[in-house]
């Protein structure tokens, strides 16, 4: 719906961001207080670990608040609320040539940058791009699949900047190979209805001297092609092994938006303080394709960057953030804009489902159309029955959280949310366990 939307700067109408202390990684701890003047690329929230993602500011201006604030996910975090200034103050990096600098100076950008993860799971950039020593590395895939319905952001990336998706991914698979030429190569792994990138693309490529060493992989064009486990198995023809990570099959997976952003920390010395997402679903007058400062609340944009439609039949009855299939339903569109957030959607009644759910009656169309191949409806029993271990034996943490079980699902149990509390509750009980051996 948004794909012929280009991307389009827009900042908040109210001059305000709320941006989140911790997106990715460990918690962080403020490094402003009320107050402070800060300006756009500052450093505002950090912490001291390896797992820590620091964060900066969007905009230039002065702290408002910290307090908790609705985030995705329907939960409460802290944020540091800053109202813009007209002062243009920056606070950027000094470029850095990415060729010519040693890979820890090049992790240590990247970190500095503050860049995780921009397709939805928010991981450390630093983190995922020093893989274990034991981890041989063959293949740098670019997740550009963009599987999830409704969303266009990456596609119209790749369209307007292919330039910078090149060049992001050529610094990343140099980080990989340890600044050292051959070892692994890079795919950019682009789903079959974006097809007509690829003239644009493979230029880039050829300008950049590329050639034989990045290339553009096209895969069926299919949900959820986009999830890591389908993107290696369909690039490489290798599978992650279950409870592994895709280095352990020898790959590591970024991001259309995340290279773009790697390539904008070392040519620009720009951190991570925008974000493109695609606002559409069928309750959306105009559906869009932005650029935002990092904390824009969606409800901000209202108005001046989209409308909804007003008519009773194409009324919104869900807000999601995200995409429909993995995204979370929000209470109200008074939410911020994080590293992670690729989109927004605004469901009317057609396109999603209200009512309560029904009795299952073990049809058994959830496993038919597993695409993990698991059987969410006895996972589910499991976790209701409270056998954690018998619901881990079912695959409970092997599930990708895809959402085909819920949509196909007759009586529309809420197999999804069930299964990510289930998580949940085995992340805590790992926590507790390595707290005790500890002794903490």
């Amino acid at each position: 719906m948004a794909n012929r939307s280009p991307i389009a700067q827009v900042f908040p109408k109210s001059k305000t961001v709320t941006i989140p202390v911790t997106m990715g990684g460990a918690p962080n701890k403020p490094l402003v207080a009320v107050g402070d003047e800060v300006a756009r690329g500052q450093r505002i929230a950090d912490g001291d670990g390896f797992m820590n993602c620091p964060v900066h500011s969007s905009v230039s201006g002065k702290v408002k608040k910290i307090q908790s604030c609705l985030v995705t996910g329907n939960t409460e975090a802290q944020c540091i609320v800053i109202e813009a200034d007209d002062g243009g103050r920056e606070s950027l990096l000094p470029a850095l040539n990415p060729f010519e600098c040693t890979k820890d100076e090049a992790l240590a950008r990247v970190r500095e940058a503050g860049i995780a993860g921009m397709g939805g799971a928010s991981f450390p950039a630093h983190v995922k791009l020093n893989p274990p020593a034991d981890k041989k590395i063959d293949y740098v895939l670019v997740n550009a699949a963009e599987c999830e319905p409704y969303l266009t952001c990456d596609e119209r990336t790749m369209l307007e900047t292919p330039e910078k998706v090149i060049d992001g991914t050529a610094i990343v698979m140099h980080i990989i190979n340890g600044g050292k030429g051959g070892g692994a190569r890079a795919v950019i792994v682009l789903e079959d209805n974006k097809e007509y990138l690829l003239p644009a693309l493979e230029k880039e490529i050829d300008k950049g001297g590329f050639t034989g060493r990045i290339s553009v992989c096209l895969v069926r064009t299919k949900y959820p092609q986009g999830a890591e486990k389908f993107i290696v198995s369909a690039a490489t023809g290798r599978e992650i092994p279950s409870a592994k990570l895709p280095a352990d099959a020898g790959c590591v997976i970024s991001n259309v938006g995340t290279v773009c952003a790697i390539s904008d920390a070392f040519r620009l010395g720009l951190p991570l303080v925008d974000r493109t997402l695609t606002i559409s679903g069928g309750a959306v007058d105009k559906p869009v394709n932005v650029r935002v400062p990092i904390g824009t609340v969606v409800s901000d944009l209202m108005g001046d960057v989209f409308a909804l439609k007003s008519d009773e039949n194409d009324r919104a009855v869900k807000i999601i953030s995200g995409g429909p299939m993995m995204g979370f339903a929000m209470a109200s569109a008074d939410f911020p804009v994080a590293k992670g957030t690729s989109g927004v959607t605004f469901l009317t009644q057609r396109e999603t489902f209200l009512d309560e759910e029904a009795q299952c009656i073990s049809c058994g169309r959830c496993v038919a159309k597993c695409a993990m191949r698991l059987s969410p409806v006895l996972i589910v029993r499991e976790l209701k029955a409270g056998n954690i271990e018998k619901a881990k034996g079912f695959g409970l943490m092997d599930c990708i959280e895809c959402g085909c079980c819920a949509f196909v699902c007759p009586a529309k149990v809420g197999l999804i949310q069930r299964i990510r509390l289930g998580k949940g509750i085995v992340r805590q009980m790992m926590a507790e366990q390595k707290a005790k051996s500890q002794g903490r």
